[in-house]
């Protein structure tokens, strides 16, 4: 009888018929205020139906928690791949990261599992090295009853700088109505309101600090002809044919946001997705009764819908600027339009631009000529094309990925290494990237919301996405997100590029991307070209970290 171990880095995906082929990896830099993770990989041999109890001895023990990688099903891996993926074949997974039972993780004899452990460093937290003890025992019940006992040590070592604030925006799409379909909880009930706020908190702390907003219903992911469930903050009143508007939703929403960590508000999509042909879904009480008055039937440019808006937008500019918040919101138009929609966007947009001088206007699309004519002011190219609106003088500068691109760029599948995730952040540090979007936060619905689905079974809403592309957090017990690996990584990302920007206050720009240059294939890093693997990844950051420790000294 034998317990296996392995200390690996957060970038090593743990696999339960293979030992985890990962760099030496027994001590990490972080800054204070940094969150830092690693793992410890373990493999019981000879044993089980039993529980292995970890116990931590660390000047650092309370700003650590221990979680365990749990396998998922990754049913639908793509059509096209190269060659750094994990695999492409369907299979069991490790992405769930859930909480511990008391101290104990159970026994799975003869496979590789893994102990996620993330250390909160205290902004406060003097410099220097911190040993992590680590003791696995297990208690195997017989006729001679035996312990085996593992004692293994971590050294995480504190520099003497500070993590700066987030300057990046950061969304990643909020959708309420899988919260309430899937907690089987009515839309607004105190219960939904508790429930979106311990999301929206768990969002804030991972980086995201935009929030998709409601304001109707978003004709998101929506099939033509059918609807989405009502989740409109704007309460819409219409009689004798006028319009009059409530924001007490809306402004509970902010007040909510706000509390969170959230900074700044994406409004939902005043037009349908692919083209801007059609109005989202519009709830209004008509002469006392509730009814939809805008969906798939209305086309985007009837004059019904015209009058709508130009009652409408002037109270909710109103509104937002009493609240002192124009600089802090982002309207959208339609998601995802395509050069064969130019003319009917160029409309929607225009009507928007009519009522909305001082707000920024912002849609994920990929040609370059919606910005060159000067349709669209802040667009959110794919990185794909990301260099391509640069070269066209882009002022703002966002980029998104999602279900694609599933070849040479960096992406975060549940099947792709961590390394592709993590990436991001050092790209977004290179191009100096301002705001990143993602469609998937929570999607818990099939491709165009045809049925719900159980993310815990289901990571690709019904195959029609890569696995892991729909979200980034499980719904947990009691209405709480459980996060994911890639949800981690991720907020890694993110740090690398703060970490980036803290070195630029005392070494030049020109000179860190320098040493980005160095550390990509063939000298020059770009969205297509950049470290791969474990070992690539972790020498970015070591590099960066070597520089700070340099020059904060």
């Amino acid at each position: 009888m034998e317990l296996k171990t392995k200390w690996c880095s957060s970038l090593v995906k743990v696999l339960p018929a293979k030992e985890p082929e990962s760099v030496p990896y027994r001590s990490g830099t972080a800054l204070r205020g940094e969150v830092f993770s690693f793992q410890l990989a373990y493999r019981p041999e000879g044993f089980h139906l039993t529980e292995i109890h970890i116990e931590i001895e660390s000047e650092l023990k309370k700003h650590i928690s221990v979680r365990r990688v749990n396998l998922v099903p990754v049913e639908y891996t793509g059509t096209a791949f190269d060659d750094d993926y994990i695999s492409r074949d369907p299979g069991l997974y490790p992405d769930l990261l859930s909480e511990l039972e008391g101290s104990a993780v159970e026994a799975i004899c003869n496979q590789w599992r893994s102990l996620w452990f993330k250390v909160e460093v205290p902004k406060n937290r003097k410099p220097g090295k911190y040993r992590i003890d680590v003791t696995l025992s297990v208690r195997i019940p017989g006729a001679e009853e035996q312990t085996i006992r593992k004692k293994m040590s971590f050294t995480l070592e504190v520099l003497n700088a500070q993590l700066p604030p987030q300057k990046l925006i950061n969304t990643h799409w909020f959708h309420t109505d899988c919260l309430a379909v899937y907690y089987r909880i009515g839309v607004f009930s105190e219960e939904y309101w508790r429930i979106v706020g311990n999301f929206m908190k768990s969002a804030a702390e991972h980086g995201i600090n935009m929030i998709l907003t409601p304001l109707f219903t978003p004709p998101l992911d929506t099939m033509p002809g059918t609807e989405r469930p009502t989740v409109q903050l704007v309460d819409v009143t219409r009689k004798k044919g006028r319009y009059s508007f409530g924001f007490r939703k809306l402004e509970r929403w902010i007040e909510l946001a706000e509390k969170c960590g959230i900074r700044y508000f994406e409004i939902s999509h005043l037009f349908t997705q692919w083209g801007a042909k059609f109005t989202p879904k519009i709830m209004a009480k008509v002469d006392g009764a509730e009814k939809r008055i805008f969906g798939w039937d209305v086309k985007s440019d009837s004059r019904e819908y015209t009058e709508f808006l130009d009652a409408f937008l002037p109270e909710l500019v109103a509104f937002l600027r009493k609240r002192k918040l124009q600089h802090k919101v982002y309207f959208h138009c339609s998601d995802e339009p395509s050069l064969q929609h130019l003319e009917s966007y160029e409309k929607a947009s225009a009507l928007l631009r009519r009522h909305l001088e001082g707000f920024k206007i912002m849609d994920a699309l990929s040609n370059v000529d919606f910005y060159k004519n000067g349709i669209i002011r802040t667009p959110v190219p794919s990185e794909v094309h990301l260099e391509e609106f640069l070269a066209a003088g882009m002022k703002e500068r966002w980029t998104y990925y999602c279900c694609g691109p599933t070849v040479t760029y960096s992406n975060r599948f549940i099947h792709m290494p961590s390394s592709r995730n993590r990436i991001l952040g050092a790209q977004m540090y290179y191009y100096d990237v301002e705001g990143f979007l993602h469609w998937g936060f929570n999607f818990y619905f099939s491709r165009l919301s045809k049925y719900p689905v159980d993310p815990y079974k289901c990571t690709d809403s019904g195959c029609a996405f890569s696995a892991g592309d729909p979200f980034l957090v499980y719904p947990g017990k009691d209405g709480r997100p459980e996060d994911s690996i890639r949800y981690e990584v991720f907020r890694e990302g993110l740090q690398d590029q703060r970490a980036m920007q803290l070195l630029e206050t005392k070494m030049p720009r020109e000179k860190i991307l320098r040493e980005l240059d160095k550390l990509s294939p063939g000298g020059k890093m770009s969205m297509a070209n950049y470290p791969r693997g474990e070992k690539n990844m972790l020498a970015v950051r070591a590099k960066i970290n070597q520089l700070i420790k340099k020059h904060f000294a």
